[in-house]
């Protein structure tokens, strides 16, 4: 069942080819509306945009099983057809069907701090962009370019899945992520010390003290990059610029003080008590999740960092009184990822250990387990040089069908073509002048690049295959977790690259700990078949997110 929906009150059934199956419905209230034929038959909801929308139904109270999100499939689309980047909102598409000109993406809504946010029923699109004809012609359109591509049975789980992610992102978004603010001000205080009135905390004035005195100067800002590298000079050191691993690498009184204010610095700018009063309200930050958000298909986040929480201050992260922590994490995902897609019948073997790298150095590395590590990095991110060059000769003569895959990507991404994910998820092309007229078609051929530009897209192109692949089986775990879920009160927090975390009622804990096991094992399945690729997750029940392996 597929009802096609409208933000100004409107509903349509569609037919399997979207085409209208009946006269469009006006709903007085449209949440209700909603809620009624979710009872009663859960359609697939066809709609332009699930941020846009579905914040609305779930402030209103209102949760839905399935959609078909326009503007995501529209995405993936253009990528596939090698025009990465162009305008994908219902109008855009629309127009494009029609061979009119195509209107340019609205910028993104600048993420409002949820004690800020009111916010409407729906965050609509524009009336004529949402008309119900329009998100027909659209969606059978969608269902007529997916039908066309190389492996469409695949594509279809990729829309699916990213249609479904969507949902979970803004059920997390409303659900936030339980966090103590009591508890983030007191870690902030033991490693800052008090908040000032004006200028940065106690403990940052005392380190730019110290690495003042190191250096033998007054008023060196630690902040600044440009002058912590003239000091540097003026002591003899040139260093390129001032990231942590090359400043541990030079000896000298400055170091010390310096790593610790670089590392208490951005704690107070990202995660200090201004973000603790913008972002955590009713004991949850509620971040803004953007799925698909990354070229390769990993999420993004607007607002309050919520991908890029640092260990440090996790210990204000927990569960609710009588509720837990399942943290789920996939481990050794991407070589796992490379063994199913590749076919490689003897690294799929390995696969099925619970230590893949363990596995690998038994059969091929004379039990050396970190030199087969370096090797499957390097052949999967290309460190081809060092170290790497007589394990990667090793991983060749053992596993060459796994090797030549990424080999062939790279080859690709050099010659300035595209490479494409398991299920179809497209990297952007190397040059992109084109996609300034969405009008445009792609030439139809990439240039070479050669040189140093083509190696490092063929670096990119090489971990493209495998990295897309890995976020789409996290993304497919997630959906069937969600759906394992239904009917419980647990709920999903939070979801960082291949990392799961829901929070549930303690009696619940073990339901959903087995829930997410079965999920990773359908995962496997549902994209690669009947493979003796395992993908095992490490799994924790902790009432504290810091608490987790």
């Amino acid at each position: 069942m597929l009802v096609a929906v409208d933000p100004s009150g409107l509903l349509q059934d569609l037919r399997a080819d979207g085409s209208p199956a009946g006269p469009p419905v006006h709903a007085a209230d449209l949440p209700a509306a909603i809620a009624a034929r979710e009872a009663a038959d859960a359609p697939r909801w066809v709609w332009p945009a699930t941020a846009e929308f579905y914040p609305g139904l779930l402030r209103a109270g209102v949760r839905v099983a399935r959609c078909h999100d326009l503007e995501l499939t529209e995405a993936l689309l253009l990528g596939h057809a090698g025009r990465w980047g162009a305008p994908r909102s219902l109008a855009a598409a629309h127009a494009r069907l029609h061979g009119r000109p195509v209107p340019p993406d609205p910028p993104p809504r600048l993420p409002e701090p949820p004690g800020l946010a009111q916010g409407a029923l729906f965050d609509t699109v524009s009336a004529p962009a949402a008309a119900l004809q329009t998100i027909s012609e659209v969606y059978g359109d969608q269902l007529r370019r997916v039908a066309e591509t190389e492996h469409p049975g695949r594509f279809r789980l990729l829309v699916a899945a990213e249609s479904a992610g969507s949902l979970v992102g803004a059920e997390m978004g409303h659900a936030g992520l339980p966090w103590r603010a009591d508890l983030h001000d007191e870690l902030l205080r033991e490693l800052l010390g008090p908040p000032q009135a004006v200028g940065p905390p106690r403990r940052l004035a005392e380190l730019t003290a110290e690495i003042n005195a190191a250096f033998g100067l007054h008023g060196l800002h630690p902040d600044s990059p440009a002058e912590v590298v003239k000091a540097f000079a003026r002591a003899g050191i040139d260093i390129p610029n001032t990231r942590a691993w090359v400043v541990r690498q030079v000896e000298h009184p400055a170091v010390k003080p310096l790593l610790e204010y670089k590392e208490l610095y951005r704690i107070w700018t990202a995660h200090g008590w201004s973000w603790l009063d913008q972002w955590v309200t009713g004991g949850r930050f509620r971040p803004e999740y953007v799925p698909g958000g990354v070229v390769s298909g990993r999420w993004a986040a607007r607002g309050g960092g919520a991908l890029q929480v640092p260990k440090s201050v996790r210990r204000g992260v927990v569960a609710d009184p009588g509720w837990r922590f399942v943290v789920a994490d996939a481990g050794q995902l991407e070589p796992r990822v490379l063994a199913a897609m590749s076919g490689d019948r003897r690294f799929a073997e390995a696969g099925a250990a619970g230590d893949l790298y363990a596995a690998l150095a038994a059969n091929s590395f004379d039990g050396d387990r970190a030199k087969a590590k370096v090797a499957l990095i390097g052949a999967m991110y290309g460190q081809t040089g060092g170290n790497a060059i007589p394990a990667l000769a090793v991983l060749r003569k053992h596993y060459p069908v796994a090797f030549d895959y990424v080999e062939a990507a790279a080859r690709t991404g050099e010659a300035g073509g595209l490479v494409r994910s398991w299920l179809g998820r497209t990297c952007p092309p190397s040059s992109a002048t084109w996609g300034d007229d969405a009008g445009l078609d792609p030439p139809e051929t990439e240039q070479p690049l050669g040189g140093a530009s083509g190696r490092a897209r063929g670096r990119f192109t090489r971990n493209f295959v495998v990295q897309a692949t890995a976020a789409e089986w996290a993304l497919v775990l997630l959906a069937t977790l969600r759906t394992a879920l239904e009917g419980t009160r647990a709920e999903l927090v939070l979801f960082v690259h291949d990392e799961v975390v829901v929070h549930c009622p303690a009696d619940e804990a073990e339901q959903v700990v087995a829930a997410v096991h079965d999920s990773a094992a359908k995962a496997g399945r549902m994209l690669f078949g009947d493979t003796t690729v395992r993908f095992p997750l490490d799994v924790s029940t902790v009432g504290a997110y810091a608490d987790a392996k």
